[in-house]
């Protein structure tokens, strides 16, 4: 699985005018899925997610998780994380899982996250979303649990 993670100030969703999620500071979590990605996947990136030390401590270091601090994370699916731009103009996402793959690892991340402590608002897998966000920092990190070390 893959994920953008932004430290924000806040952040939401609407979709079709309506807000469905929202949250203050924490992170905006933007995640996807590829064909082999399982459980094991979607809990690693959850436990990477929640303990990633990208807030700053009592000395102004990064050495806090949103856990740590009590903050929130607003997940939202992405499949173009995994778009190929290598060849030609148009993005191709042929590494992109099927949605009845997809989804329930998206979700699983979701609950993961609440699980390990974290109070966590998604937005709707599939539909055209509208994401605000106050990006604090900017801090914004990348990850890939294929690069994970297991």
């Amino acid at each position: 699985m893959r994920a953008v993670v932004q430290r924000v100030a806040r952040a939401s969703v609407d979709i079709d005018g309506e807000r469905v999620a929202e949250i203050g500071r924490g992170l905006l979590v933007l995640a996807a899925a590829t064909h082999d990605d399982g459980e094991t996947e979607a809990r690693l990136l959850a436990t990477k997610i929640a303990n990633l030390r990208v807030f700053a401590d009592d000395e102004g270091k990064m050495n806090r998780s949103a856990l740590d601090a009590g903050f929130s994370a607003l997940v939202v699916s992405q499949f173009t994380l995994y778009g190929d731009t290598r060849k030609g103009r148009r993005p191709s996402f042929i590494a992109a899982a099927a949605p009845e793959v997809a989804e329930p690892l998206v979700t699983l991340l979701a609950e993961e996250l609440q699980v390990l402590g974290m109070t966590v608002g998604t937005g709707k897998f599939g539909a055209d979303m509208a994401v605000e966000l106050v990006n604090d920092g900017p801090v914004t990190i990348w990850l890939d649990t294929s690069e994970f070390r297991r």
